[in-house]
């Protein structure tokens, strides 16, 4: 066999070696999960009911959904939290509409005497949604709210 044969032969394998891996690698790339119409919302208390704060958004991702944490805070403490921060903050209530997507629903009870502590003005919440395979998605400004008296 020539030089030129041998040397084009394996020049094509692995040109179709590098095409199969790399197709391989995108077959099995782990996605993202995404965090989608988000909006969240402050009810004051009113007579004997308590008041809430709230955070909904639809969250997929194409091995589902395991949880999603939620932390509120107020935008004039520039806290600014991380991803490692909210592993240790609640987890938003999630209801499956497909095998990829959940509903997800974090409510926190505010009674009075919280209420009267709360600070007045601009609110952040910031998301952190994990999917079933383990990768994640942090949202450091996911949703905006007002806090009135």
């Amino acid at each position: 066999m020539s030089k030129r044969v041998l040397v084009s032969s394996v020049i094509g394998v692995a040109v179709v070696g590098a095409v199969a891996a790399g197709g391989f690698a995108v077959a099995f790339a782990g996605t993202q999960p995404t965090v989608e119409s988000g909006s969240a919302a402050y009810v004051a208390p009113s007579g004997k009911d308590a008041g809430k704060v709230s955070y909904t958004a639809d969250v997929s991702d194409d091995s589902g959904v395991r949880e999603v944490r939620v932390i509120a805070w107020p935008v004039s403490t520039k806290l600014n939290p991380t991803a490692t921060d909210l592993q240790f903050v609640d987890t938003a209530t999630c209801s499956p509409t497909s095998d990829e997507t959940a509903h997800c629903t974090y409510d926190l009870k505010v009674t009075r005497q919280r209420a009267a502590r709360l600070e007045q003005g601009t609110w952040q919440v910031s998301v952190l949604a994990t999917a079933e395979d383990g990768d994640t998605k942090f949202v450091p400004r996911a949703a905006t709210f007002e806090v009135t008296r």
